[in-house]
């Protein structure tokens, strides 16, 4: 009777050994009772997106406010300007420009300067060599009358933003692209002199500035942020020597690999397309 116990033990032991990754596990039960199977399933390894490997945006996070980053570099993208319709199913938004395009060819797509009641731009804009608005120096109230405002503008891959009166003393050749907002974000590697370092206005905003290699970076807030603290993450973390605002509140963003389309009144817009 102890021989057989002890066999029983021996059995019950080579049971519990550790079988195939994925396969039953069948325990046998000292106590007679029937045999109990244990089916353990593989975990699957984590696979990346497929479209966030393609997004040239990414989420950052800057002094506690959640931004959205996207980098338009000379060598794979060209950009232009166009506008959003002001009529017709979904007026003024990016989706309703966005019908009937070939989505594939474009990395994103941002709103691109300040406009009025017309969704058409209240300052300079040239959309394919052709200037629809001429430079606007005037003084005024708004956002965009706070100066120095600028001008992001740019011909044959060499992208550049300017504070409005150097682009009038500087610039002599229409370029392919153009759009003037306001105000600076930053001029010349200084935040613009009326800023304070985190005021009380806050807002979902978006601005643009170029880097010394070339490349743009445009940035749009996820959550309300103030002037200083967004004109910060461009001096200090992106080091942009100029720096542009486009728009507050009614920012937005249009990135197809991920499938994010805002849905904001919007009329000047900035198109990045893949080359």
């Amino acid at each position: 009777m102890k021989r057989i116990f002890l066999i029983t033990v021996l059995t019950a032991l080579v049971s519990c050994e550790q079988q195939p990754e994925g396969e039953p596990v069948v325990r046998t039960q000292l106590d007679g009772s029937a045999p109990v199977e244990i089916v353990e399933t593989p975990q699957p390894e984590p696979t990346p997106t497929q479209t966030s490997e393609n997004s040239v945006c990414s989420a950052v996070t800057f002094e506690g406010v959640a931004l959205t980053h996207c980098v338009a570099d000379p060598s794979k993208h060209s950009i232009e300007t166009a506008l959003a319709p002001a009529s017709g199913d979904g007026f003024g938004t990016i989706k309703a420009w966005a019908a009937g395009k070939n989505e594939g060819e474009i990395a994103f797509v941002t709103n691109g300067g300040m406009y009025g009641d017309n969704l058409r731009a209240i300052g300079y804009f040239v959309r394919n060599s052709d200037r629809l608005k001429e430079l606007n120096r005037e003084d005024g109230p708004g956002n965009f009358h706070l100066k120095p405002n600028g001008v992001f503008f740019g011909s044959n891959g060499k992208w550049q933003v300017l504070d409005t009166e150097t682009f009038y003393r500087t610039i002599g050749d229409r370029p392919q692209f153009g759009t003037q907002s306001g105000p600076m974000l930053v001029v010349r590697g200084k935040l613009h002199p009326e800023f304070q370092d985190d005021g009380p206005s806050r807002a979902i905003r978006n601005g643009v500035g170029v880097t010394s290699d070339g490349k743009a970076h445009f940035v749009i807030s996820d959550a309300p942020i103030s002037f200083g603290r967004f004109g910060r993450f461009f001096r200090d973390e992106l080091k942009t020597p100029n720096a542009v605002f486009l728009d507050g509140n009614v920012s937005s963003l249009w990135d197809p690999a991920t499938g994010r389309m805002d849905s904001r009144r919007v009329g000047p817009l900035l198109v990045v397309k893949d080359k």
